[in-house]
């Protein structure tokens, strides 16, 4: 029976595309779905062999600690040169979605303030 080896929500294509080459490089039988036109699945990465399947999660894993020691290298890299993205970066290049995110958590905030403010404004 397939077992699911990756979900594609949130997955980079160049990560999906990695990880496809490593299960054809270590002859593991897989296939994918697509995601669903209504985004109600988003698709995955499915191992046909039960017996393969726990090869397929070793060689993943080394994958994953291969790329986020890549990642954390790049962002270490990056943090150095002064490129890193930071805060006041995302502000000075995008002001009015910081601010409607603000807004959006204020908001947040106060629906959920409001059964307090209710219940003791009856009192």
């Amino acid at each position: 029976m397939p077992k699911l080896l990756l979900n594609l929500r949130n997955v980079p294509d160049d990560e999906a595309d990695d990880v496809r080459a490593l299960l054809d490089a270590n002859a593991i039988a897989h296939y994918d779905t697509k995601p669903s036109m209504w985004g109600i699945s988003v698709g995955g990465i499915w191992v046909t062999d039960d017996a393969a399947f726990a090869d397929a999660r070793r060689a993943m894993a080394d994958y994953q600690r291969q790329r986020g020691a890549r990642a954390r290298e790049e962002y270490a890299a990056a943090k150095r040169a002064g490129t890193a993205e930071t805060f006041s970066s995302v502000l000075r290049a995008e002001p009015g979605r910081v601010a409607l995110i603000v807004l959006a958590i204020l908001f947040l905030l106060g629906l959920m303030a409001l059964p307090v403010i209710l219940l003791y404004g009856q009192l």
